[in-house]
């Protein structure tokens, strides 16, 4: 291990880093800044910021020869373009490592093939990879996003534990969970419920496997029995990020025997560098499918390689943000609003209800994070979950006749109001100033949308 790894290794660096790419990203930016005031693209310039992307790759844990071949290929496509006019050189070479990031995670993003009556997923791992939690949310993201029925299966016949788990979730997202708590035969009871789901009318299959704690002959050739027992139509290695290179060996060795069709990243909210994200899909040739960014049931994404070079330069991620927006955004609700708006009608009840909305979309910090420029802005300041806390608790103070009428608060209305909600007038009276302002200007966007030249007819 180099000196640099070491480093990087050592507990204090890893509790300083905020997410998976932080120090990456930092890194990176740092060897663009050698480009910068440089007035063209040249092999002595280029070549001094490729060997800081180097190090700054291998550092992040990124397999060597990944790094190497990466960085010949950017120096190949750098060195044989020409700078626009309206291109800094710095700017040219952000591009360049931008779309070979991009290539290096797979291009484009790899949908699942469920084309079987029931399809038939399975899940294979080491333990502790997150198989479980895994199962719970493909199950839930199957049935709320794409309106399948799933069935989740219990296949971990050594840890009752891990049984009792998924049952556990299946109950809590209300998806039916199927286990042989007698038997021992992973075999029969992933082919017993296959049986089960077609009965029931279950139109996905997800099987959830034993793991253990390192690789062995006994662990391959049991989920080796069940693949060929069962035929799945996708088969998902799923692994902790957070285990860095030890992520791409056991990737490829699970590969050699399971031949499988996509990597599920665990953990990516997680401390650490991100390695494993960059070389596994270089290493194994298999796409990543989805990434795991915290313990919630919906804290699961679709794994989109260009919005993960964005992330990773430090430009946001604007795209999957709206999608999250999109997702809460309820079209009948969006009409009442809009109405209440022209008649200016618009109260707190609404501007709280508003606020649940934004909350169901995940992380406050990653929310802000996916906004280009702010992300970056705001990487050491500590954004809580609970950012809304005392407005909440300002807004449920208030009577309902209060919310309806804002106008109605006056002096002795807001103190009541501040002691209510354990607040100060200060931030009472700063409430409603900020939500009379957003009022105005709400009222004036839709004002001037019939006037904008590119209104939509």
């Amino acid at each position: 291990m180099s000196e640099a790894n070491r480093v990087i290794d050592s507990p204090t660096h890893r509790f300083t880093k905020n997410n998976m790419f932080e120090s990456l990203s930092e890194r990176l930016e740092r060897s663009f800044k050698i480009l910068k005031g440089e007035g063209k693209i040249s092999e002595i310039n280029v070549a001094e910021t490729l060997k800081d992307v180097r190090k700054a790759l291998l550092d992040a844990d990124v397999n060597y020869k990944t790094a190497k071949t990466f960085t010949d290929t950017v120096k190949a496509k750098a060195m044989g373009m020409d700078v626009i006019h309206s291109l800094k050189p710095q700017q040219l070479m952000v591009k360049v490592v931008h779309d070979e990031l991009t290539a290096l995670m797979g291009g484009t993003h790899s949908d699942l093939q469920l084309t079987g009556s029931p399809s038939v997923v399975l899940m294979a791992g080491l333990q502790g990879s997150g198989k479980t939690t895994f199962t719970g949310k493909l199950g839930n993201l199957l049935k709320n996003k794409k309106g399948r029925k799933p069935l989740l299966v219990a296949c971990d016949v050594y840890r009752p534990a891990a049984i009792e788990q998924l049952k556990v979730l299946g109950e809590q997202l209300s998806i039916p969970v199927y286990a042989e708590l007698e038997s021992k035969d992973p075999v029969k009871i992933a082919l017993n419920a296959i049986a089960q789901a077609k009965k029931a009318g279950n139109d996905v299959v997800i099987v959830d496997t034993a793991g253990r704690l390192a690789v062995d002959e006994t662990m391959m050739n049991e989920i080796a029995a069940i693949k060929t027992a069962i035929n799945p139509h996708e088969i998902l290695f799923v692994v902790d990020s957070m285990t860095g290179q030890d992520a791409v060996n056991t990737a490829k060795e699970f590969n050699e025997r399971l031949d499988f069709t996509g990597v599920v990243l665990t953990k990516l909210d997680g401390d650490t560098r991100g390695g494993a994200a960059l070389s596994i899909r270089s290493v194994v040739e298999k796409p990543i499918k989805f990434v795991g960014i915290g313990e919630k049931m919906d804290a699961l994404d679709v794994f989109h390689p260009s919005r993960m070079a964005d992330r990773i330069l430090g430009m946001g991620d604007i795209v999957s943000l709206v999608e999250k927006a999109q997702e809460q955004y309820d079209e009948e609700e969006a009409r009442k609003i809009s109405k209440k708006i022209a008649q200016n009608q618009f109260g707190f009840d609404d501007f709280y209800n508003q606020i649940q909305q934004i909350k169901k979309m995940g992380n406050m910090k990653d929310l802000v994070a996916m906004i280009p420029g702010v992300g970056k802005a705001l990487k050491d300041v500590d954004i809580k979950d609970d950012a809304f806390k005392h407005i909440e608790a300002i807004i449920q103070s208030m009577t309902p006749l209060e919310r309806s009428n804002p106008q109605l608060l006056n002096g002795s209305r807001k103190q009541r109001i501040a002691n209510g909600s354990g607040t100060t007038i200060q931030e009472v009276n700063r409430l409603i100033k900020q939500f009379e302002d957003m009022r105005k200007m709400m009222r004036m966007v839709q004002n001037n949308r019939g006037k904008l030249p590119f209104k939509r007819r």
